[in-house]
């Protein structure tokens, strides 16, 4: 299995469209901005082009993990110790046989909600108890990661 790096930055852009439209204020932009006490002049004094640069760099990060959860061709390569090219027949059989299954968007969207909901909304909503922010704060930011993972996971579950 090799990276397809071409769907690990459509699935890193995906991830700043979505903020753009989760955060805008007309859906939790005003809630997230109060409940993590943010203000409009605090974001007016902000570096956006590194704020969103390094949102961008950090999301490609996201999205090697992601593949690694949503492309099931990796974990059998991971069984037979790493490159196709030094791999055992078993292998080169198993890809023959199964080199194309589960590789759909909708596929990919569902390990992507799983990862959202068990991995990417705990870890923000134990954050959030410790910063003594709300449960709203917890599932807007928690949801946008879960949603944001199940594109991600569709985008690159797909895209062979």
């Amino acid at each position: 299995m090799e990276f397809n790096f071409l769907a690990l930055l459509a699935a890193a852009a995906s991830s700043m469209m979505i903020g753009f439209v989760w955060y805008n204020p007309k859906v939790f932009g005003n809630i997230w901005m109060r409940e993590s006490g943010t203000t409009e002049e605090k974001m007016k004094g902000a570096n956006m082009a590194m704020i969103f640069g390094l949102s961008f760099f950090y999301a490609f990060l996201i999205s090697f993990i992601i593949q690694m959860l949503t492309v099931h061709q990796f974990g059998a390569m991971g069984m037979v110790g790493g490159h196709p090219e030094t791999a055992k027949a078993s292998y080169t059989e198993f890809m023959a046989d199964y080199g194309s299954a589960y590789r759909t968007f909708k596929h990919g969207a569902l390990h992507g909600f799983m990862t959202g909901l068990f991995l990417a909304l705990p870890m923000v909503a134990t954050n959030a108890l410790y910063e003594r922010r709300t449960y709203k704060y917890s599932l807007i930011v928690g949801g946008y990661w879960t949603v944001t993972f199940m594109v991600m996971g569709g985008i690159i579950c797909a895209w062979q």
